[in-house]
C-alpha cells in the first residue's frame, strides 16, 4: 500500500528532471500540456493518505462513469419490463383463468379470487406508480441552519444524518435505501414505504397465482407431455384432439405459473430481506455501516447501539405511519398516500421510549 506513492514519486522526479534538461529545446505548445501532466501525476501523492485503491479508483472513474450513464438509460427498459410482464399475467387471468373460474368454481371461491385478485392488484398498481413517481427527497442546496453531519465531496453541499450520494441520479438522497432499477427511481424517506408495500403486494400476488394454479399446471403440463409423446411415438397414428386454442391455454398457464413462481422466490427474499432492516431501525447502506461500527466498537470493548431503532414493533409503526389503530387497515392494508414522519433532515423527533406509540 505504501509502496505506490513512492514510486509514482520516483516517476515524478524523473519527469522533472526530464522536463528541466528539454525545457530550453521544448516548443511553447508543448511546454503547457507536460507541465499539466505533471501536475496530474503530483497531485496523486500530494499526502500521506494517498495509498493504491485512490490510484485504482481513478484509473476506473470512467468505467463507473459509463456503469452510471447504462443504469440510467437502462431503468426505463426494467420499468417497461415490469409493466408488460406484469399486463400479460393479467392477461392470461381475465381472458383464460376468469372464464373457467367463473364456469366451474363455487360462489364461495368465486367472490373469494374475484375480491383477493383485485384487491391485491389495486395495491401492486398503486405502489409501484407511486415508487416510481414519488421524489425520494433531497437535502436542501441553500445555507441553512439544519444539523449536519459531514459534507458530500460530490455535490459540495452538507449532508444531514442517514442522507448519502447517489452515483446514479447524481444527488444526494435522504435517508438512502439504495437505488432500484426496476423502479428507475432512488428508495429514500419519502418513497421507502410504497417500495417496501409494491414488493410486499407483488410477492403475495405471485404465491397467490402459483398456489391456486398448481393444480392447472399439472394439467397443462402432462397434456402437452402427453401430446408430444404421441407425436413422436412409432405406434400411434392420431395424434391427441387439441385444438389451437386448448394448446394456447395450456401454454399461458404453463407461462403464468413459471414466470410467477420464479418471482415469488427472487422477491420475496428481497423482501424478507429489507422486513429485517426496517424491524432493525437501518437501511441498506446503513446495515454495511453499522455493521463495520459495531466491529470498531467491539474491539475497543464497547457496544454499538444504532440511534435509529426504536424496538421492532414501533419501527414497523414509524415506517408505515401508524399513530392509532384504525392506521394498520387504511394505511397498510388499503392504498395511502400519507407523507411519512419528519422531512428526513432531523432525527431526534421521536420520543426515546419503550413504547413510542401505544398502539
Amino acid at each position: 500500500m505504501r509502496l505506490c506513492p513512492s514510486v509514482m514519486h520516483l516517476f515524478a522526479r524523473w519527469l522533472r528532471s526530464c522536463s528541466r534538461r528539454s525545457r530550453n529545446r521544448m516548443p511553447q505548445r508543448l511546454r503547457e500540456p507536460l507541465s499539466y501532466v505533471q501536475l496530474l501525476i503530483s497531485s496523486l501523492y500530494f499526502n500521506s493518505l494517498t495509498n493504491s485503491d485512490v490510484v485504482v479508483d481513478s484509473l476506473f472513474e470512467p468505467v463507473f462513469w459509463m456503469v452510471d450513464i447504462l443504469t440510467r438509460w437502462f431503468g426505463k427498459v426494467f420499468v417497461f419490463l415490469v409493466v408488460a410482464l406484469t399486463s400479460s399475467i393479467l392477461f392470461i387471468a381475465y381472458v383464460c383463468l376468469l372464464p373457467m373460474v367463473l364456469n366451474t368454481y363455487t360462489p364461495f371461491w368465486i367472490v373469494w379470487h374475484v375480491c383477493y385478485g383485485h384487491w391485491n392488484l389495486i395495491m401492486i398498481a398503486f405502489h409501484y406508480y407511486k415508487a416510481t413517481s414519488t421524489s425520494p427527497g433531497y437535502p436542501p442546496k441553500m445555507k441553512n441552519d439544519i444539523p449536519f453531519v459531514s459534507v458530500c465531496k460530490k455535490c459540495v453541499i452538507p449532508k444531514p444524518p442517514r442522507t448519502h450520494h447517489c452515483g446514479i441520479c447524481n444527488t444526494c438522497i435522504l435517508k438512502m435505501d439504495h437505488h432500484c432499477p426496476w423502479l428507475n427511481n432512488c428508495v429514500g424517506h419519502f418513497n421507502h414505504r410504497y417500495f417496501f408495500s409494491f414488493c410486499l403486494y407483488m410477492t403475495l400476488g405471485c404465491l397467490y397465482c402459483s398456489v391456486s394454479g398448481r393444480t392447472l399446471f399439472i394439467d397443462a403440463y402432462n397434456a402437452i407431455d402427453v401430446r408430444t409423446d404421441t407425436f413422436f411415438s412409432f405406434y400411434h397414428t392420431s395424434s391427441t384432439p387439441y385444438t389451437f386454442k386448448d394448446r394456447m391455454f395450456h401454454k399461458s398457464v404453463i407461462y403464468m405459473w413459471v414466470l410467477t413462481s420464479t418471482v415469488a422466490v427472487a422477491l420475496g427474499g428481497l423482501t424478507v430481506w429489507h422486513a429485517i432492516l426496517i424491524s432493525r431501525g437501518e437501511t441498506s447502506i446503513e446495515r454495511h455501516i453499522n455493521s463495520k461500527e459495531a466491529k470498531y466498537m467491539t474491539k475497543r470493548g464497547k457496544i454499538y447501539k444504532n440511534p435509529y431503532n426504536y424496538g421492532k414493533l414501533n419501527n414497523w409503526k414509524v415506517f408505515f405511519g401508524v399513530e392509532k389503530k384504525s392506521h394498520w387497515l387504511t394505511r397498510v392494508l388499503l392504498p395511502s398516500g400519507h407523507v411519512p414522519y419528519g422531512d428526513g433532515l432531523a432525527w431526534d423527533i421521536y420520543p426515546l421510549k419503550k413504547d413510542m406509540m401505544p398502539v
